[in-house]
């Protein structure tokens, strides 16, 4: 990706950034319930969620297809009323200060909702910052920032339908921006890139911290979630189940470090089954054997094992985000 200028975008000088103690986006028992036609029992998307983001900070939202991300950042950017409990953007309640809060946030959801193709991405911004009531001269000249800041400065006059999925994502993020906001919720925003794309993007969501923007990041993705946020929410069917760092997050994955190999008897997979740390010594489907961890301490004495047994076809590999949930709350089927 081309790229642009960095861009400081007007912020307030009182603001601070993130580890100071202030309160940016807060929810308290936040309850949302879908009634659909034909549906019994209702759908229960959000289940008293209590969470606060701190200001100038990056914070995760984690959690599998169905957990309830998204119905959070739509009823913290009012586009969705809570069934019940409360929420708040900038200490404005998004019920009854609708509209203050609309003035302060922006929205970059995922996919290709909210940009228009036979426009061009200049004109594409040029229309959003006219929503937003942004004075034409000071329009102009955000739009032409936004654009280099996105690397889009030598695409600015082509029609967006001739835009790449990487670009018209960094669109998003630059129409997301055009009314300066002081709070950005990106809804999965590299959803669907390729991984260089995904990475520069990451990068610019880094760039705007440091320019003291605080936002709010949904993701299912965890290496994304431990490269850029300061704190992850970890949520499944509504609920909170944890906060964590990237580096008790990190700590968390490596805890169930899965070990396969080649080869191999019976009495071997019992002595490793009966090392301390180990989970589960088992034959799978396709032949191989694997070995799953719950301490992290166990893999050395497990590689110790298998080497003194003579095997080298050996493997180690860390467990997918929905292995680490059930690990973190037991079988989300019960």
């Amino acid at each position: 990706m081309p790229e642009g200028p960095t861009v400081q975008l007007n912020l307030c000088e009182s603001r601070r950034g993130y580890g100071q103690g202030l309160i940016s986006v807060a929810t308290k028992n936040l309850t949302r319930v879908y009634k659909i036609r034909g549906a019994n029992p209702d759908v229960l998307a959000l289940d008293h969620v209590s969470m606060n983001v701190e200001e100038g900070e990056i914070h995760g939202l984690l959690g599998p297809n169905g957990a309830g991300k998204t119905t959070l950042v739509k009823v913290l950017s009012t586009v969705l009323l809570p069934t019940s409990g409360t929420a708040s953007v900038l200490g404005f309640d998004v019920v009854r200060d609708t509209n203050r809060v609309r003035q302060m946030i922006g929205v970059v959801l995922g996919g290709d909702r909210g940009v228009y193709w036979r426009l061009t991405g200049r004109e594409n911004l040029e229309y959003w910052s006219a929503l937003y009531k942004v004075p034409a001269r000071t329009a102009k000249r955000r739009v032409t920032e936004l654009l280099g800041m996105v690397g889009l400065a030598d695409r600015a006059d082509h029609l967006v339908e001739g835009y790449s999925r990487g670009m018209k994502q960094r669109l998003h993020l630059a129409r997301g921006l055009v009314g300066d906001p002081q709070v950005l919720f990106l809804d999965e925003p590299t959803s669907g890139m390729d991984p260089v794309a995904a990475l520069e993007f990451r990068r610019l969501v880094t760039d705007l911290r440091a320019q003291g923007k605080t936002i709010l990041l949904t993701t299912h993705d965890m290496a994304e979630a431990e490269a850029v946020c300061d704190r992850v929410t970890l949520i499944d069917r509504g609920k909170i189940l944890a906060v964590e760092t990237p580096n008790s997050l990190g700590r968390m994955v490596a805890q169930f470090e899965r070990i396969d190999f080649q080869g191999g008897t019976d009495d071997l997979l019992q002595k490793l089954a009966s090392v301390p740390g180990v989970a589960s010594a088992k034959l799978m489907p396709d032949g191989r054997h694997r070995v799953e961890l719950e301490s992290e301490s166990a893999s050395r004495q497990v590689l110790a094992v298998l080497v003194s047994a003579g095997v080298s076809a050996i493997n180690t590999s860390r467990p997918s985000l929905e292995e680490v949930y059930l690990h973190v709350i037991g079988n989300r089927t019960e």
